[in-house]
């Protein structure tokens, strides 16, 4: 039997979009059961982004696959009755409405929490549950922005640029959740006692600037954009090639930049390494783009394939997905839709030596669980009358 780390939690999840839905993922992927709680009239947009695949969206089937879904009206009083008898079961909640929102329904942590007090209660937001900002609107963008991860990245010339990855949702919100829950789980197989875990994805932003973040901090100056060694201040960048294409370099160590002086035959690269410089910095940058504009992104990839100079290319979504070292990690899995199709997916990225990823079940559909669940409550309230 394939036993995986978390088979024993069991989480209702009333989250939409991707903070939750991406936390609740990584939580199904290591074998908790999870239940979606979804509501029948509201839909998730996430489903109606494109590319859709057999009538919903690709990321919908990724970030829903492993779950269970129920369909459930929060505004009537049937529906909250049955979230309450569900919670002496499914004892983790993971919440991403304003604050407030669960408690005008009756679903809040104390209300809940008398009830069964081992409970442990996630709630997502972008301001978290206290202060000015606490039932303000916001979206990735604006939690980076106001956690000042944003203003030393990008160019000097053209400003801050949006991430093509979600950081504040996913790094901020999504796994520190994921955090939470199970050092709370950790803590309450040691107490009995359940706990309330509020995630600001605005503050986890706000702690991710762990290199820049920390210097300006305890100097009281700011970072700006291309000014330290990892933001495009020194020559740790990105650089064009003569076809269009980009490659990373980054080897800040004495050892792998004399590897990279060898493979391009520029000895004077070596004259121009102090990073402590900015002009002799901006000098092996100015070095470093003129060379690598010469050839074409295949020629480099092939001098560059077995030397150690922390030099690699930039690629595509698909391109990595088809690279040898994630082809040998094992991250695309095959998905197989309601409808039969079958698509890629990345696998959960958490190998564990004593259990295997099993193939992932499909995303449900909205209250595709509802039956199984009601007679699963029905069971456990006549064993409990008995």
């Amino acid at each position: 039997m394939n036993n995986r780390p978390l088979d024993s939690l069991k989480i209702l999840d009333f989250s939409t979009l991707l903070p939750g839905p991406y936390a609740t993922l990584m939580l199904a992927d290591m074998g908790a059961e999870v239940l979606r709680v979804e509501s029948p009239t509201r839909p998730d947009l996430v489903k109606s982004l494109p590319p859709i695949v057999d009538g919903t969206s690709a990321a919908h089937h990724y970030l829903n696959r492993n779950k269970q879904s129920l369909a459930l009206d929060l505004k009537l009083a049937e529906s909250v009755e049955m979230v309450k008898k569900l919670i002496h079961e499914y004892d983790i909640i993971v919440e991403q409405f304003r604050p407030g929102v669960m408690a005008r329904l009756g679903l809040d942590y104390q209300t809940l929490k008398a009830l069964n007090p081992k409970l442990i209660y996630c709630s997502i937001t972008g301001y978290g549950q206290t202060g000015p900002y606490q039932s303000r609107a916001g979206h990735d963008l604006n939690y980076l922005a106001i956690a000042g991860a944003s203003s030393y990245t990008g160019r000097k010339a053209s400003g801050p640029l949006p991430l093509g990855v979600q950081l504040a949702d996913v790094a901020g919100g999504s796994h520190h959740a994921v955090m939470g829950i199970l050092a709370a789980h950790i803590q309450r197989l040691q107490s009995g006692i359940g706990q309330h875990i509020d995630i600001s994805m605005t503050d986890a932003a706000f702690s991710l600037n762990g290199m820049s973040g920390a210097g300006s901090l305890a100097s009281g100056v700011d970072s700006e954009a291309e000014q330290d060694w990892l933001n495009g201040g020194s020559f740790y960048d990105y650089y064009e090639t003569k076809d269009g294409r980009f490659l990373s370099v980054a080897g800040l160590e004495p050892a792998f930049i004399k590897n990279l002086a060898d493979a391009l035959n520029e000895p004077q690269l070596l004259k121009l390494v102090n990073m402590m410089d900015s002009n002799l910095q901006q000098e092996l940058k100015d070095l470093l783009k003129e060379r690598f504009a010469q050839h074409n992104f295949d020629y480099w990839c092939e001098l560059f394939a077995n030397r150690d100079c922390c030099v690699e290319p930039m690629l595509t979504i698909n391109e990595a997905a088809n690279h040898p070292q994630l082809q040998a990690r094992d991250m695309v899995i095959g998905y197989e839709t309601q409808k039969q199709s079958t698509i890629k997916q990345a696998a959960c990225p958490i190998k564990f030596s004593a259990s295997k990823q099993s193939a992932p079940t499909v995303a449900p559909i909205t209250g595709q669980h509802n039956e199984q669940v009601l007679e699963r409550l029905k069971i456990v309230t006549e064993n409990a009358i008995v």
